[in-house]
């Protein structure tokens, strides 16, 4: 397909654009006009009226003009400048912490200037900090600015007056020439989206009447078509690799029911009917002659695992091995257990691999796994590196995915691939991910839901305490062990590290060992030997331990029904995702369990909010909804550092009514490469990779 000639026209072609400057703008992805024209505003300054200054609140940004009353020295920590500013309806101040002597001479009170910049709270009430401003005479009308003001997304030594200037060199450009237009005409009119070039032009320049709050909200409807046509990129690009990857074969795993029955009889428990109904749907897949690749979400303690086990053995039933990974050697430990347990007694022979195995032990691990002895092998990511081989890798178990990172969901797709085929593929996670999520960073997948807990489970009672009443919550510990229950008692992460967040633990685990002498305490953080820690968990399951001091290392997979009250230190460092799931370690069992929140006063307003939805709702999706809500996709992902999801112009909540269109459009359009590829090309380009992991 033919992009036009704004496409392929380098940005040198524009006025005063010389090699350093081109080298610059290439630190944005800008290569040619088109890069330009795409390259739109985070935001719009509005300078369009003058504010009264009595109106103004912290956080807003603005126009205010008005007379200085009193300019002085101030010597604080740092030496400033500081004009009072008046209009007749209130003062704001003006603190320049940089200031020549003329500059200063030119502030006299007196004088009338007209200023921008953002109002913040300082020492003497309302201020702005290095205020951009003009003199102005009260007796000559000085016109506002006619159009709102945008800010670019820039990079060290090119400032938003050159980036402007740049644009409108462009922009004169796009009048003569235009930006291919490639979503099919007959949909853009079914969707009324408007034209690229008008869109494109409009954003760059909003005219005088422009619906500014519409704008400013990213609600106008040229941010809406560009948004459309962003996301249907990212939505295509993973259809594609979804295309690419249907397009190899992959085992036929016919499950013949040899291992499937005698596992099933010997669980205590029978299966919730979505725990039935999310296994057939990944039987189904399995026996096609293509990779499954299938999403499975369950809220804490829904049972996952089991429906991995059963997965696992059709794969063995077919003639297969099939590997089990989980992020933390904790995690991979829990389900070599359980799969060890249900396994062996069917005389099938299940293999561990983690990166602390080492010597002769690693090595007879890993000759089980090329030889084909071990049929499951279990194991944190050690098993996906190049040393190890498997005999017929037929499915690929990965939980709790997005805590690798996504990068990697691509790299686990290679391992056991042969020329012919791939092997399947099904993901599982513990963290509801929004359906917002769900079908724009997983288009690729299948997605399945276990919704419904196991009978007998017991809803988590969650109270949000301060810190200061401890000597209350000491108490309750001491209540519950009594009763013979046991406790978890978590010390979240102190600035990043580990630790540090390893010390406090141990310091908390002293302080509740005297308080508690009666009871028996244990400790596990993130720096002990593996088989410490094995050993301290294993203690505390055969109720040895009473009360477990730990860091988030407990996160995910232990599993201890006697275990009903989790404590969690300064919940206000993590997020809500964090918290549903260290809650979920307690309500294991039958007795009633509680969630106690102890925070750290004061409480910022996101920090009250994180915990009163964990006080109101132990429903995962709407835990997680939330959670997208006050930290952003990238960070709900584990994405933040990979670019994935670093949309220009969409917004995944704000947008999220789009998604179904979108995914009507990308299912019209991708049946034409030649056309998909433009479209991806176009809003991904070079960071194409960053959308397909």
């Amino acid at each position: 397909m033919d992009l036009s000639s704004l496409a392929s026209q380098p940005v040198t072609v524009l006025k005063g654009v010389g090699a350093a400057l081109a080298q610059k703008l290439q630190k944005l992805d800008i290569l040619t006009l088109q890069d330009l024209l795409f390259h739109l505003p985070s935001r719009y300054q509005d300078r369009t009226r003058i504010m009264p200054i009595g109106s103004l609140r912290p956080g807003d940004e603005g126009v205010v003009e008005g007379e200085i009353k009193v300019a002085d020295i101030v010597m604080g920590r740092r030496r400033s400048l500081v004009c009072r500013l008046q209009d007749g309806t209130g003062t704001v101040s003006l603190r320049f912490f940089h200031f020549s002597a003329a500059q200063k001479n030119n502030l006299k009170p007196g004088t009338r200037l007209r200023c921008f910049g953002e109002i913040r709270t300082g020492a003497s009430g309302l201020e702005i900090y290095h205020p951009e401003y003009r003199r102005v005479d009260e007796d000559v009308v000085t016109p506002v600015e006619e159009s709102l003001t945008p800010i670019y997304p820039t990079t060290e030594g090119l400032n938003q007056g050159r980036l402007r200037a740049l644009t409108d060199g462009a922009l004169e450009y796009l009048k003569s020439g235009s930006l291919t237009e490639l979503i099919p005409d007959h949909l853009r009119q079914q969707w009324q989206l408007p034209p690229l070039n008008d869109a494109i032009s409009y954003l760059h320049r909003p005219p005088v009447d422009a619906d500014q709050e519409l704008l400013l909200d990213g609600y106008h409807p040229a941010q809406r078509r560009l948004a459309f046509e962003e996301l249907l990129a990212h939505h295509l690009s993973l259809l594609k690799l979804r295309n690419r990857t249907r397009q190899q074969g992959a085992p036929l795993l016919q499950g013949s029911g040899r291992y499937t029955q005698g596992f099933l009889e010997q669980l205590p428990f029978p299966l919730t009917g979505a725990q039935q109904r999310v296994s057939a749907e990944i039987a189904a897949d399995l026996s096609q002659p293509f990779p499954m690749l299938r999403l499975v979400q369950g809220d804490v303690g829904s049972g996952k695992t089991v429906v991995a086990a059963l997965a696992a053995l059709q794969a063995v039933e077919g003639g297969f091995q099939a590997a089990v990974m989980a992020p933390t050697e904790i995690l991979a430990e829990q389900h070599f257990i359980n799969f060890t347990a249900w396994l062996e007694p069917l005389g099938l022979k299940v293999a561990w691999l983690a990166g602390k195995l080492k010597g002769k032990k690693r090595q007879l691990q890993l000759d089980a796994i090329v030889s084909g002895e071990a049929q499951v092998v279990v194991g944190t990511h050690a098993l996906f590196q190049d040393e190890v081989s498997f005999a017929n890798l037929g499915l690929v178990v990965v939980d709790e995915q997005h805590r690798f990172g996504v990068h990697q969901r691509l790299a686990l797709r290679e391992k056991g691939r042969t020329d012919l085929r791939a092997p399947h593929q099904l993901i599982m996670t513990a963290t509801p991910i929004p359906r917002t999520l769900t079908m724009s960073a997983y288009a690729d997948l299948d997605c399945s839901v276990i919704d419904e807990l196991p009978p007998g489970r017991t809803p988590v009672v969650t109270v949000v305490i301060s810190d200061q009443r401890r000597a209350d919550v000491v108490q309750r510990v001491r209540d519950a062990c009594v009763q013979g229950r046991q406790v978890y008692w978590v010390c979240t992460l102190i600035e990043e590290s580990e630790a540090l967040q390893c010390q406090a633990a141990e310091v908390t685990a002293e302080e509740l060992k005297e308080a508690l002498s009666e009871l028996r305490v244990g400790l596990v953080h993130g720096r002990m030997k593996p088989a410490e820690k094995a050993a301290i968990m294993a203690s505390y399951k055969a109720a040895e331990i009473d009360l477990l001091v730990a860091t988030t290392v407990i996160e995910v997979g232990v599993d201890v029904p006697n275990a009903s009250v989790m404590i969690i230190e300064n919940p206000e460092r993590l997020g809500l995702a964090q918290l549903h799931q260290l809650r979920g370690r307690v309500g294991r069992g039958s007795v009633e369990s509680f969630c106690l929140l102890m925070y750290h006063a004061p409480l910022s307003q996101q920090g009250r909010e994180r915990l009163g939805v964990m006080r109101e709702t132990s429903d995962g999706f709407r835990i997680a909804e939330k959670d997208l809500e006050l930290r952003g996709p990238g960070e709900v992902l584990g994405t933040r550092q990979t670019g994935m999801m670093a949309f220009r112009v969409a917004d995944l909540q704000r947008d999220s009514d789009l998604l179904t269109r979108v995914k009507q459009v990308a299912s019209q359009i991708a049946a034409d490469p030649q056309l998909t590829d433009a479209i991806i090309q176009r809003w991904l380009g070079r960071d194409e990779q960053y959308a397909v992991v």
